[in-house]
């Protein structure tokens, strides 16, 4: 398995967030996660990440055991993160937002490459990335993360915040990623539709421990509606 994880627990402070956590995605899948809000779907991306500690437990990323290894050192191995929030950089442009993922000579050129992916962010080079609206801010945010050249992106919750046009373009911009350029995805989202348009297979976690896995298809199950989602069958 591409990432291997096997009774992954943690904490914060004396909160335990994580609860045993067993989870696998071969390589060139995509992967989602769907639940309540406080179920532990950021801690678990950010625990694979490296910043927040396990407290107990094993991460294997390419056949490498990275348990105990910084963020930077992940990002190396080529596990790429975009996180909720985005976290691009405000104050710069957006081309120097993308020249902040990428070292060596040729940065142009490489952007230029990025930018086939995303045509949308080719007028606003010159922008500030804090003059974006959210959507577009995502799509930097996503932009930033290729630059690195990852072979695996965690998503989390992409689609927040985010008006509707900018969602559509999003399925649009992570199956071209998985589809195309062969990139490992696991997605943390609450929004179904987005989830189940995407995924191959997906995860339902609560407090902090997976229950169950479902094909994209069973996620309009009335029970798993109600009892995982929380959202009522009559529901538009």
């Amino acid at each position: 398995m591409f990432l291997h994880v096997t009774e992954l627990s943690a904490r914060y402070g004396r909160i335990p967030v994580l609860n045993g956590i067993e989870l696998q995605v071969a390589a060139g899948e995509f992967v989602g996660v769907l639940g309540h809000n406080g179920m532990g779907k950021t801690t678990l991306l950010r625990t694979l990440m490296g910043f927040v500690p396990a407290q107990r437990g094993r991460i294997a990323f390419d056949d490498v055991d990275v348990t105990r290894e910084p963020p930077y050192a992940r990002a190396r191995r080529g596990l790429g993160y975009v996180p909720q929030g985005r976290e691009i950089f405000p104050g710069l442009s957006v081309r120097d937002n993308l020249r902040m993922g990428f070292a060596g000579r040729g940065v142009d050129e490489r952007i230029d490459a990025i930018l086939e992916t995303f045509p949308r962010l080719t007028p606003l080079l010159n922008r500030r990335g804090g003059a974006l609206s959210g959507g577009e801010q995502q799509l930097l945010a996503i932009a930033r993360c290729l630059a690195g050249q990852p072979k695996m992106i965690l998503f989390d919750e992409p689609t927040e915040g985010i008006q509707p046009s900018i969602i559509e373009e999003l399925v649009v911009v992570l199956r071209q990623l998985h589809q195309r350029q062969g990139l490992t995805i696991l997605l943390v989202e609450q929004n179904l539709e987005f989830i189940a348009e995407l995924a191959q297979r997906v995860l339902l976690i609560q407090k902090g421990t997976i229950l169950r896995e479902l094909r994209p298809k069973e996620l309009r199950q009335a029970d798993v509606l109600n009892e995982f989602v929380g959202v009522g069958t009559d529901a538009g």
